[in-house]
């Protein structure tokens, strides 16, 4: 049947509802992405809109409408729709301003709930900015949409690609980008597409490790669902656009015949594991300190980096941004800072007034101006100029010290003034500092580590120098007040307040090595009981001893007297 009077085909949408009545009767609920014009790395278009931008053009916008429209409206009651999303990775479909990248956002999700509002309306956009006028901002997103997705494959984004996917950075990444789409929009946000990239990136061999890490990291940091990318391998398919782009052929969770890849075993497993707690979710996990993102930075970079460190150094932290006022925290992050324009004055004496309050500040500098910041550091600033070479210090932590490297583009010409050096350059010169001021504490770094490490390849590899150091020093107390303390970097630890007396504890092992640490618990503090993974061996009053496999996990059952 050829095409009705709004651009649809009728036999098409007859096809939809038997696939729509097929999921209802095996249980099975369905995302629709509704303008899906991105497939599989190429744009895919009907003819007669070849050639037109489908996020700029009025004309494609207007058959784009009238195609919502109908199977919204043919749909909205059918029981296996869930949700409705704009469609897949629409902000790669066309090069748009962020005004015009908004308006085609409003009047995708306006033509959808002017028909059904009883449905949320999904986002399913690939690599959103945290820089409010960019365009396929976080911010409008959140603004327009119900839900926002990410899509986190390494390869496809920033500082991600840089170790093997059963390491802790490309493990993280699911979570570190759906906790800051969360935290900076204001609503949930989930893994709506990840996966092992087929055998080139990551064998079937390693696939199933790697699942089960993200799978673990999600469910502990609130990340909602996943879904893996995608359901059958798709190797002999002749169609578009299977035939255009090879990339996406061998991403399937089953072998074209319809056998089970070893991964599959883990999802059943996972959803195993989670049927047999004794709760039926996991509530938010504590969260210890917020990162503050600024602009003229690598916003990403920063952020993603704060969160791996924050989780090798044993806390959480959650994201802001500094256009928008401040959570209340007792530990703020300022990581990488850098430009003309990073804070307001406004912004910059609302955390002098947290800190005077007695919250502590730690920052971290690229080359920005932010003279509040400064003044609080308890450092002389002389001047600064362009850096001929890397900038090498050692810190020391109790009876710990290790030397670090990392490159920076400027060099602070600095006194110690009233601050505690605690670490130098080679020269002498301050380069990591902690003064007091009012009732807090202010830790400068004059160098960008996090946005160094995350353009950094085998940064945060297990025989990586120990950069979250840094992060241990500064979060001293933060440290402290959590029920459960570790050393190993790559073991990552979540607590979950059930009440004010129980408390889930996650612990995941972000490596693909047998992980085996000293774990010690807070005076207050016992664990009743194991939920999921291995027991924990008492080693000595208030210590235990954890052995986890290679990206494995464990959950416990923690009570606090």
């Amino acid at each position: 049947a050829g095409p009705g009077k709004n651009g649809v085909s009728p036999e098409m949408v007859r096809r939809f509802g038997i696939m729509a009545d097929l999921a209802s009767a095996n249980k099975i609920n369905l995302i629709v992405g509704l303008v899906t014009g991105w497939m599989s790395g190429r744009l895919f278009v009907p003819p007669a809109l070849d050639g037109l931008n489908p996020i700029t053009d009025p004309l494609s916008i207007l058959w784009q409408v009238r195609l919502v429209k109908t199977l919204v409206n043919e749909f909205k009651d059918h029981p296996a729709i869930a949700a409705w999303d704009l469609g897949n990775e629409c902000n790669c479909m066309g090069a748009a301003t962020q005004q015009q990248a908004w308006v085609w956002t409003a009047t995708i999700a306006d033509a959808i709930k002017s028909i059904d509002a009883s449905r949320p309306v999904v986002s399913g956009m690939h690599s959103l900015c945290v820089e409010k006028t960019q365009p396929w901002s976080i911010h409008d997103q959140g603004e327009l949409t119900d839900l926002l997705t990410t899509h986190p494959y390494p390869i496809f984004t920033p500082h991600c690609n840089r170790e093997p996917m059963d390491t802790i950075r490309p493990l993280l990444h699911s979570s570190a980008e759906t906790c800051l789409y969360a935290d900076l929009s204001g609503k949930p946000a989930f893994v709506e597409e990840f996966g092992n990239f087929g055998p080139y990136v990551c064998g079937d061999s390693k696939a199933g490790n790697v699942l089960r890490g993200h799978f673990a990291g999600i469910w502990a940091h609130d990340c909602r669902a996943a879904l893996w990318w995608c359901a059958f391998d798709q190797l002999s398919l002749t169609e578009a656009p299977h035939d255009w782009v090879p990339i996406e052929r061998e991403l399937g969770m089953l072998r074209e015949e319809g056998s089970p890849k070893p991964l599959a075993s883990e999802i059943a497993a996972f959803q195993s594991m989670l049927a047999s707690l004794p709760f039926k979710t996991l509530p938010p996990r504590r969260t210890d300190a917020v990162c503050i993102l600024t602009r003229g930075q690598d916003q990403w970079g920063a952020a993603y980096s704060s969160f791996i460190l924050a989780k090798q150094a044993g806390f959480d932290i959650r994201f802001a941004y500094a256009e928008n006022p401040l959570p209340d925290a007792d530990l703020y992050l300022l990581p990488s800072i850098g430009g003309l324009n990073a804070l307001t004055r406004r912004r910059e004496v609302e955390l002098r007034e947290r800190v005077a309050a007695g919250a502590t500040l730690y920052v971290s500098v690229e080359d920005a101006f932010v003279r509040e910041v400064y003044s609080m550091t308890g450092l002389e600033f002389l001047g600064r100029c362009a850096r001929p070479a890397s900038c090498s210090f050692t810190v020391k932590r109790g009876d710990q010290a290790t030397t670090l490297t990392l490159p920076s583009s400027t060099s602070f010409a600095l006194r110690d003034g009233q601050a505690t050096i605690l670490a130098r350059e080679e020269n002498g010169t301050p380069v990591f500092s902690v003064a007091a001021y009012g009732k807090g504490h202010v830790y400068f770094l004059s160098v960008p580590l996090e946005t160094r490490l995350a353009t950094t390849n085998g940064a945060f590899l297990p025989n990586a120098a120990p950069y979250n150091m840094i992060y241990r020093v500064f979060a001293e107390q933060a440290l402290g007040r959590r029920l459960i303390g570790k050393s190993a970097p790559n073991l990552g630890i979540t607590e979950h307040p059930l009440d004010n007396q129980d408390t889930v504890i996650v612990l995941i092992n972000h490596s693909p090595l047998a992980l085996e640490d000293e774990l010690v618990l807070s005076r207050s503090t016992e664990i009743l009981s194991t939920l999921y993974g291995p027991t924990p061996e008492s080693s000595s009053p208030g210590h235990f001893s954890i052995k986890l496999p290679a990206n494995g996990f464990a959950v416990w059952l923690c009570r606090k007297n």
